[in-house]
Order: C-alpha cells, then sequence, then structure tokens
C-alpha cells in the first residue's frame, strides 16, 4: 500500500497517517488505479509518482470531499484531470458542482460536463494581462486615489467574471504586479500600517462596523437564521452531507417541490403530555424562524402516539405557547392524522422483507449489545398475520411488537415501529391498539407533509441514518434532518417527571409556578416573549452541547425591560412619614404630578400620574437612626430627597412601636432649589397608595445540575432552596396603577426591581410576582 501512495508524491509522514485510516486509504488506491487507466501514451501507466502536483491534489480532493453520492461520476472527473483538460481549481470545482448537481442519473454528457466546467479551456498569460490591464486602467483614478486600501478583490472578481477558467493564482500574481507598476511599492507607512493613525483608525472604524453587522444579525432569529444558516435550497437535498440517493430521488424531489411551492416548509412537533419549557422556545424559534427568514411556512404538528400520557390541557397550552412568542402555525396537524396511511406502509415493509413481528421482552430489547431476536428471519407471512393480529387487540401489551431491519448509528438494532397499547386516543377513541413509536412516524410524517428541512436537537443525529433508511426503503420523498445545540438551563429541571415531584413534594404550586423554567412559569414571572426570542438568537446555531446560565437570559430580559416596562413607584416595606410643614410647601392638599414612565428613552413620552400629600410612605429600608459613613439616606442627621416632587426631607421625630421599631417619623420638607443641605440621595416613596401582595422569588436549587448525582447524590429534591419564595402581603403601591393594571403587565418598581401583575390578583387586591431585581450600582439609592 506503502508504495501505492506513493504515486501521490506524498511525503512518507503523509503515507504513515494515511495509513491510519483504512477507508481514506481505501479510496485513494481506488482512485489511483482509476486515474493509471486513464493516463495518455506519453506518460507511462507504470509511472512511480503522478507527473504534477496539481493533479495530485485534485485527485486527492476527490477521495476527502466529495459526497459519496457523487461516486459513480467520479471516473469522468479523473478522465479530465489525467489529460489535463481540468487544470486548475475553478474547473475542478465547477466539476464538482456539476457531477453533485447530477448526482442521481447514472450516466453524463460527456460534453455538457466539459462545457459547464471549462474542461480543455486554456486561458493564456497573454489573456490575463490584458484583460487585467483593461479592467485596472478602468479603475485607475480610484486606485490612486486609494492606493493599496483599494478593495483588489473586486478586481479578482471583475476578471472572473471574464476569464471564468483562468488560473486564480495567475490573475492575482498579475494584478499585484500591475499594482506596484501603476501607484509604485507599498510606502514605510503602509508597510507598518500600526504607525499611521489614520489607517488604524479606518481600520478600528470598520471591525466596529463589521462587529456591530455581526451582532445585529443575530438580534432576531429571522436574521440569525437569514445570515447565518447553511440551508439547502429547496428541491436540493441531494447536495446535503449523508443524503442517500436512490433512481427514484429526482422525481421525487420534482413532485416535492411543486408540492410546496418552492417554498421552505419546517414543523414544530411537540408531544401533547407536558408543558413546554424554555428548551423548547430555541425549538418553536428555530423551526417557525427558519421559515419566516426564507419566506416559507411552519406546520404545528402534535406528536399524539402515547395515548395515555397527552391530555387536552395539554394540547392548548402548546398551541398557546406558540401563539405567545409570537408565531402562527401554516396549519395544525397530529401524527394520528396519518395512522391509517402508516399502517399501510408497516405492512408494505413486512411485504418487502425489511419488518417483521418480534415477541422479545422490553427487557430484552434494552441496551445497544441486546441478543438479536430469534423472530428476525421469520417468514414474511407470518409477520403479516401476526401483525393482523396485534391490530386485532388479540396480544397483550408487552408480548409482540413490530421491529425494523436495521440498525441505529448507535448500535441499537432493529428499533420498535409499532408496540400494544389498550388505551383509547384522544382523537381516534378506540380505533386503535397498536400505536406508532416516534422513530417511526416521525420522518414519515414529515415525508407526508413535504417538510424541506426537518429540524431538530443534536440528540437526534444518531437516527438520521435510520430517518432516511425508512424513506427510502418505502421508496417515498426523504426530507432532510438538520441537527442544533439543545437549549439546557443550569439551576433547574424541566423533565415533566421531575416537576410533577416537585410540585406533589410542595416545592412548587403548579407547572406555572414562577420558580420554573416552563413557557407558562416564565410569562407568569413576568418574562416577555420578546426578551425570549432574543435569547434565542444571541445563543447562535451552533451544534456544541452546552449548558446556559440563568443570568444569560436575566441580562436579555432585563436590557428588554428597560425599555419596555413603564415606571411606577411601590414600597415593599413600608414606613409612615409624615410632613408638618407640608402647608408651607406650597402645594394641593391632595396634589399630584407627572412623571415620565420610560425615562431611557426619549422617543417614549407617556408619563404616570403620582399622588403627593402631607402623609407618605417610604421603605423601611430608606431610614436608619443612625447608619456608617456610606449609608447615603435618611438619617437623624442626614436629609434625603424625595424623587419626581422636588423635596428635601429633614428628620424630626420618630414615633415607635413597643418593640422599639419606628413606626412613624415626622420630618420638615424644603423644596430642592431651596433645600440648606444638598441630599446625597432620592428615594421612591408613595401617597395615597393602594395595597398590594408582593411575591419575591429566588432560585430554586443550590447547584448548577441539580440532576447530578455526583454533586447531589440525594436526589434533585434535595438539592432545593429553602424560602425560595417570600410573601410581601401588605405592600403599597401607587393607586393610580392599581385602577387599571391587568394579568401579565409588567413594570418597573422604580429603585425595587421589575414586577408583573399575576393572574391570582383580584379587583380588591393585586398581586405581583418579582420578574427581576434592576441590578443597580449600591450608591446610587
Amino acid at each position: 500500500m506503502e508504495a501505492d501512495l506513493r504515486w501521490y508524491g506524498f511525503p512518507e509522514v503523509t503515507i504513515k497517517e494515511t495509513l491510519k485510516n483504512a477507508t481514506l486509504t481505501a479510496q485513494l488506491l481506488k482512485i489511483a488505479d482509476l486515474a493509471k487507466s486513464f493516463t495518455n501514451e506519453s506518460t507511462s501507466k507504470n509511472s512511480e509518482v503522478v507527473d504534477n502536483k496539481q493533479k495530485s491534489n485534485f485527485l486527492y480532493q476527490l477521495a476527502t470531499k466529495l459526497k459519496p453520492q457523487c461516486h459513480h461520476h467520479v471516473p469522468i472527473i479523473i478522465k479530465n484531470i489525467m489529460n489535463a483538460n481540468i487544470r486548475n481549481e475553478s474547473q475542478f470545482k465547477a466539476a464538482t458542482d456539476y457531477v453533485l448537481s447530477k448526482s442521481s442519473e447514472r450516466t453524463l454528457d460527456e460534453e455538457d460536463f466539459k462545457q459547464k466546467c471549462g474542461a480543455g479551456i486554456v486561458v493564456t498569460a497573454e489573456e490575463i494581462e490584458d484583460k487585467v490591464k483593461a479592467i485596472m486602467e478602468k479603475h485607475r483614478d480610484a486606485i490612486i486615489k486609494e492606493r493599496y486600501s483599494f478593495n483588489v478583490g473586486k478586481l479578482l472578481g471583475e476578471v472572473r467574471e471574464v476569464l471564468p477558467w483562468a488560473d486564480g493564482a495567475a490573475v492575482k500574481h498579475d494584478v499585484d504586479m500591475r499594482l506596484v507598476l501603476m501607484i509604485g511599492p507599498k510606502t514605510e507607512e503602509e508597510l507598518n500600517p500600526k504607525t499611521a493613525q489614520k489607517s488604524a483608525g479606518k481600520i478600528a472604524e470598520q471591525r466596529e462596523e463589521n462587529s456591530k453587522e455581526a451582532d445585529e444579525s443575530a438580534e432576531s432569529i429571522e436574521e440569525l437564521l437569514k445570515n447565518r444558516a447553511s440551508f439547502h435550497k429547496v428541491g436540493e437535498n441531494y447536495k446535503t452531507d449523508g443524503y442517500v440517493v436512490t433512481p427514484k430521488t429526482m422525481s421525487l424531489l420534482q413532485a416535492h417541490v411543486k408540492a410546496v411551492d418552492g417554498k421552505i416548509t419546517t414543523r414544530f412537533p411537540p408531544e401533547p403530555n407536558g408543558i413546554l419549557h424554555i428548551g423548547h422556545a430555541k425549538a418553536i424559534n428555530i423551526n417557525f424562524g427558519a421559515a419566516k427568514a426564507h419566506g416559507g411556512r411552519c406546520i404545528l404538528r402534535f406528536d399524539d402516539t402515547n395515548p395515555e400520557k397527552e391530555e387536552e390541557k395539554f394540547f392548548t397550552a402548546i398551541e398557546d405557547a406558540v401563539k405567545w412568542l409570537g408565531y402562527k402555525p401554516y396549519k395544525i396537524t397530529h401524527s394520528s392524522d396519518y395512522f391509517d396511511q402508516l399502517y399501510k406502509w408497516a405492512i408494505k415493509l413486512i411485504e418487502k422483507g425489511l419488518a417483521y413481528v418480534c415477541h422479545q421482552s422490553v427487557e430484552e430489547m434494552r441496551g445497544i449489545d441486546a441478543k438479536p431476536s430469534t423472530w428476525r428471519d421469520r417468514p414474511m407471512e407470518d409477520s403479516l398475520h401476526l401483525f393482523q393480529l396485534m391490530k386485532n387487540g388479540v396480544f397483550d401489551e408487552g408480548h409482540a411488537t413490530l421491529r425494523l431491519k436495521m440498525t441505529l448509528e448507535e448500535g441499537k438494532m432493529d428499533p420498535v415501529a409499532y408496540r400494544i397499547k389498550f388505551v383509547p386516543h384522544h382523537r381516534t377513541k378506540d380505533k386503535w391498539c397498536i400505536y406508532p413509536t416516534y422513530d417511526y412516524t416521525h420522518c414519515l410524517c414529515d415525508s407526508l407533509e413535504n417538510i424541506t428541512h426537518s429540524l431538530c436537537t443534536k440528540e437526534f443525529q444518531s437516527r438520521r441514518s435510520s430517518y432516511y433508511w425508512l424513506c427510502n426503503a418505502l421508496d417515498i420523498y426523504c426530507p432532510v434532518q438538520w441537527e442544533y445545540a439543545r437549549l439546557n438551563m443550569n439551576y433547574t429541571v424541566v423533565s415533566k417527571r421531575k416537576i410533577l415531584k416537585l410540585v406533589d413534594a410542595g416545592v412548587v404550586k403548579d407547572w406555572d409556578d414562577p420558580r420554573l423554567f416552563t413557557l407558562p412559569a416564565l410569562r407568569r414571572r413576568g418574562i416577555p416573549a420578546e426578551a425570549i426570542n432574543a435569547f434565542v438568537a444571541k445563543l447562535g446555531l451552533t451544534v456544541a452541547q452546552t449548558a446556559i446560565d440563568p443570568s444569560m437570559l436575566d441580562a436579555v430580559v432585563r436590557d428588554y425591560l428597560n425599555n419596555a416596562a413603564p415606571r411606577t413607584m411601590a414600597v415593599l416595606e413600608p414606613l409612615r412619614v409624615f410632613i408638618e410643614n407640608y402647608a408651607e410647601l406650597g402645594f394641593k392638599t391632595n396634589h399630584s404630578l407627572q412623571a415620565p414612565q420610560f425615562p431611557s428613552n426619549p422617543e417614549r413620552t407617556e408619563t404616570f400620574t403620582i399622588a403627593f400629600g402631607d402623609t407618605l410612605f417610604i421603605d423601611s429600608a430608606d431610614y436608619r437612626e443612625n447608619a456608617e459613613k456610606s449609608y447615603r439616606r435618611l438619617t437623624h442627621s442626614q436629609p434625603v430627597g424625595l424623587k419626581h416632587i422636588g423635596v428635601v426631607i429633614y428628620f424630626k421625630e420618630a414615633k415607635k412601636n413597643d418593640a422599639g421599631t419606628a413606626i412613624e417619623i415626622i420630618v420638615r420638607g424644603e423644596k430642592a432649589t431651596e433645600a440648606s443641605v444638598k441630599p446625597k440621595a432620592f428615594i421612591h416613596w408613595v401617597a395615597r397608595p393602594a395595597e398590594c401582595e408582593v411575591r419575591l422569588y429566588e432560585p430554586l436549587f443550590k447547584h448548577k445540575n441539580p440532576e447530578d448525582t455526583t454533586v447531589v447524590p440525594e436526589g434533585f429534591l434535595s438539592d432545593c432552596n429553602e424560602n425560595t419564595l417570600k410573601v410581601v402581603p401588605n405592600a403599597l403601591i401607587d393607586a393610580n396603577i392599581a385602577k387599571n393594571a391587568k394579568e401579565y403587565d409588567r413594570f418597573q418598581f422604580e429603585r425595587t426591581g421589575y414586577f408583573c401583575v399575576d393572574k391570582d390578583s383580584t379587583k380588591e387586591k393585586l398581586v405581583f410576582n418579582r420578574t427581576l431585581l434592576l441590578k443597580e450600582d449600591a450608591g446610587k439609592i
């Protein structure tokens, strides 16, 4: 083998490394044999080394980069490489692109091939020189003005348009030479751009602009999927890695393109057996966002193949979640819509010898090293009969399954296609007692719905081969499966089973408890859908599995709410304040004023009304009898300002209860413009307020991964923090807000945090959930 590989002219170290890869070695030897068969008479077929390095490079690229579905067209490329018809990168790339586009065809029109890839065309040095000279003359003024900062790529592009088969290196060499002739060699400043402050400034400016463009491209999921995702064009499935091409592929693709009218068609296929969580938000955004970004459509398909776990409330909740995130399905379907067709296809697979009825137990089938079924090779007629008996309810649950004759990528043999379940289905009622599995249903429903891009999380990558195998085994349209990284969050659990345990243990109240990361819980907590979508977009399209810290979501939410949540004032731990000289300040008895709702956004001019009078309430934390030097608020010797009203208050007297705690403070007030002492801080307050309840939530778990038994050996329930909910029953809020606030309305309580109106609110009393703290600098408060 080593001698055969030396024919390529490889160095010894390359040969040794190549021999470690048996597949690559075999492919290289096969290509070498073909290449030698096309060697012309002027070159000995027994030559020890290929006659030039470029040919060797092209042959190596064929072995390593050409997609498997094109391998039957390799001879025509090799022939044109060896007879020097293909002699540069432009021709070679055009040749490989051409055979990829014709991968489903068994033979090629050689003349068409040559025309499309420029085979046999030799662009002379004189032709290159003439075209480069003409194009550079056209841009002479700009080149002279901009010198070496002129975009040379523009020149190369224009040459490529008129001389598509010219050698790229030769063109670049000629352009560089003529630049020197036209404007002279680079100056010292151009050779050392770091010393050129002006140039450095331009570079920095360009980099900043590029950075902005990169950031903006991920501001929305649509922009991310339009600019970053390298999806295949509709109908060009065969150009993707690993896609299997059969004699029927091209005709099936033509019918498929017509069925979808050339538009990208995706689907979001949740199981209706639980509430969607933050991870599903990514799946929703990826699938609906891809369709929206490319002018396509996305189907909401309920994968309702597990009737014992499905409830109507989950169907409704899933539809609500999709709508809440801002998406509208092209249509809503169910896997059960296709049960009749799926059953017919199962019979076809049995008839083709690709499926069989098995009687192994679940325990016997479990694991990748399970023993092969003794029923694998039973007669096709027996499996057909037994499958009919399964459908008719003759067998008990677990006594028979229909299995596919294939091996999954992870090594598991013969996945189950149908199992017996004597459970009525919410839609088909008692029609079926056999139900298809995910592995069987998923790809076939994608085919039936003409999905162009089957987008799923990385854990399904190992099932891609079975996905393609099943569609091709039935000779039906085969979509392309694309994977992306699953969104995992630290400090939470999202498993339906584990959330139920939290509910049963009384740790949380229900699926929408604001301490959870289900979508209803996040919504109830006050997390905006727009912020969730922006968060998903910022994560990008990586396939690397990572766990995200909740603080990353908090940062996106905080940025959004800072501009979107109207301001108001609320006091969580009220302390009464009486201004003894109120009449001297010149305000009406029941005074009111206007304050900006969105002070950080100059384009928003809305205001909110604040009541003011001689009796106020401040937060008890904003008063201390005596305090350390860093304390900036009200003390016996230090005044404090009141936000928005322009009044400074000075301590006069404190009324205390039997425990010695201040329950009312008597103060003297001054207009801020006339104050004898400038206050170090301004605090929030309320007057003539309404009472409300405020719920303050803390992280539910102590550790990043509460499910990791090496860190939490006693299980995730033992990892729960105590006191993750603090209820403030008698907080005070500005009465004007209380009149009109409704469920899900979000506010910024000044100097306190972001809060959302809860569904437990009544006409008599609002209930607020804390969404986030402001995280302001302590020096500001």
